[in-house]
């Protein structure tokens, strides 16, 4: 337990035997004010339930938790702030204490599956996927190093109208063109002939429109779209002509989208595929008809009323009997409940189908459920260009694999401008360009409330200055080449090291380490993490600039912060791991 969290916990048991009321959470904070004390307690939500002064609380609470915390060395009052001045033997006993706990970790004996990048097989992987991946992929590491059991899936959209439309363009204008005869990745090939599709589409519109058919016929009527249904109905019939064209272009994008998860660095367990768990959907439509949870309206359609959960009536199954989205995730919902010992399932998707997520938990808690209860949508703002927003079918994306190259390369030309990495080999230099260029961009990204829309600035994200992913990893490989300057062995006995406040507000700040992860891991949130990252480096940037090590003479003084240096690197290391990044020794 840290420092804080030892006095929190102290605290939560001394008010009720002072003043009778229970339920009463007092703050601990690290005192940043210029009156004497380590941390600093804020009582006025006291004051009322006590019916006594500030000060006169203060000064009965202080002299309790002196009382009962061993480490506490004086305290003092300021309006209404209760400051706590600790002995300076407690922060080398922290450090040491931190050291020996860092690789522990506290089983929950929870699973939790966490869904996420689970694109369309008809267009490569976008910044939008990007967000999706790194977010996704970084809760997953973060609940794992907070005890939980994690699976991470995704589930494929391999089958619908909108794959139809790349199949009925490539039959139309491929010519039989592969990935191999055209040397492009798989999904950018399908994805191009998903852009033709929509050209032909409106082309079909405009000329329907000028002949004078009103928009929102010409739009249902046009002879690509009718095609493009048909052709769905086909391969839910098991046409072999159209399943076999099916699964020659969902291969070459399968193919694709891998290039590009290696790329990033992400990884699944599982992976399912709607064209398995859409027939999942239908079983469960027929017991929910069966039971009169559903109704089907006289056109054949199947409907859930919601209209008493204060949403509306939802459409199941169309009149020709093909699946819709909901259908299909609820029959894979069911399966992954069936199949994995899952006490949660979280769903990384936009915010753009945030009523979707509402309509499939009302439903499936309809149908029976009980998990339903255990069913949460992470849902994420979009990332906008300075351009505005990103449209896939018009081809106006930016394309996840030609970012990454952009970062990769923006990151060398910073890194020469700079004279980083002048003493790497050629080899070594290429992979920490990528590591610096992937770490930027992922930093940049995860640092960001999800919940909130995002502006990408690739430039912006490459500085080895500020709250960037270049600035924590060049504060790492600086520690790493202060460490092997100094020869340092290991951790040593430090009892009796008086440490001074720029080391005790590192080792505050190390303390607080685990915390962070489990508040992150409770709100799903990776910009605590990331953020907390920053403010360790920035705290021991100003340690390292007021503080001689290598040439520190005392020789327990240069342990200590040799020993402190250490721990920042291995917490920093840890930090960006779990956001997916990873680190060089040498910058």
């Amino acid at each position: 337990m840290n420092i804080i969290q030892h006095i929190q916990s102290k605290i939560s048991e001394i008010i009720p035997k002072l003043y009778d009321v229970e339920g009463v959470n007092l703050d601990v904070q690290k005192n940043k004010t210029e009156f004497e004390g380590d941390f600093t307690i804020v009582i006025f939500p006291l004051v009322k339930l006590a019916k006594k002064s500030p000060d006169a609380i203060g000064n009965e609470l202080g002299e309790a938790i002196k009382n009962e915390i061993d480490f506490i060395e004086s305290f003092n009052i300021v309006k209404g702030f209760l400051n706590l001045k600790l002995k300076d033997v407690v922060f080398a006993d922290q450090l040491s204490e931190l050291q020996d706990d860092f690789e522990n970790v506290t089983p929950k004996n929870a699973t939790v599956m966490v869904e996420y990048s689970s694109p369309n097989t008809n267009k490569p992987l976008h910044l939008g996927h990007v967000r999706n991946n790194l977010l996704g992929f970084s809760v997953a590491e973060i609940l794992k190093a907070d005890g939980y059991n994690v699976i991470k899936s995704q589930i494929i959209n391999d089958r619908g109208i909108h794959i139809c439309k790349s199949m009925l363009a490539w039959e139309k204008f491929g010519n039989g063109e592969t990935p191999e005869s055209t040397g492009l990745k798989g999904d950018k090939l399908v994805g191009n002939y998903y852009v033709e599709f929509d050209k032909l589409y409106k082309s079909e519109i405009k000329a329907m429109v000028a002949d004078g058919v009103d928009e929102d016929t010409a739009k249902k009527q046009a002879p690509s779209i009718i095609q493009a249904q048909e052709m769905l109905l086909k391969w839910e019939n098991n046409d072999p002509e159209v399943r076999k064209l099916w699964a020659m272009m969902n291969e070459w994008v399968y193919a694709g989208f891998n290039e590009t998860y290696s790329r990033l660095g992400v990884n699944f367990d599982q992976v399912q595929y709607e064209s398995n768990t859409y027939i999942l959907g239908k079983d469960l439509i027929q017991k929910g008809l069966d039971s009169r949870i559903l109704y089907k309206k006289e056109d054949g359609s199947v409907w859930c009323d919601l209209t008493d959960e204060g949403l509306d009536q939802k459409l199941l199954l169309r009149s020709d009997g093909t699946s819709v989205y909901m259908t299909q995730d609820l029959g894979t919902a069911v399966e992954r409940f069936k199949e994995n010992d899952i006490q949660k399932l979280i769903y990384t998707v936009g915010n753009e189908q945030d009523y979707h997520f509402q309509v499939l938990f009302k439903i499936l808690k309809k149908l029976g459920y009980e998990w339903a209860d255990q069913l949460y949508h992470l849902s994420y703002g979009m990332v906008e260009l300075p351009e505005g927003k990103m449209k896939s079918r018009e081809g106006t994306v930016v394309d996840a694999d030609e970012l990454v190259e952009e970062m990769i390369s923006t990151a060398k030309e910073k890194s020469e401008e700079l004279g980083k990495l002048e003493t790497l080999s050629n080899e070594d230099k290429v992979k920490s360009y990528e590591t610096v260029g992937l770490g930027a961009l992922k930093y940049f990204i995860l640092k960001v409330d999800p919940r909130k829309k995002m502006l990408f600035n690739p430039a912006e994200s490459i500085d080895f200055n500020g709250n960037t992913g270049p600035f924590i990893q060049y504060t790492y490989a600086r520690i790493q080449s202060l460490l092997a300057k100094a020869e340092y062995a290991g951790k040593g006995n430090f009892s009796t090291y008086v440490p001074n406040e720029s080391e005790k507000e590192v080792i505050i700040l190390l303390a607080e380490f685990k915390e962070v992860i489990a508040r992150s891991a409770e709100s799903l949130s990776p910009a605590l993490v990331a953020n907390y990252a920053y403010e360790l480096v920035k705290s021991y940037n100003s340690f390292y600039q007021n503080n001689p090590i290598v040439k520190q003479e005392d020789l327990d003084a240069k342990q200590f912060r040799l020993q402190v240096s250490d721990l920042v690197a291995k917490t920093i290391k840890r930090a960006l791991s779990m956001l997916g990044i990873n680190v060089v020794n040498r910058m």
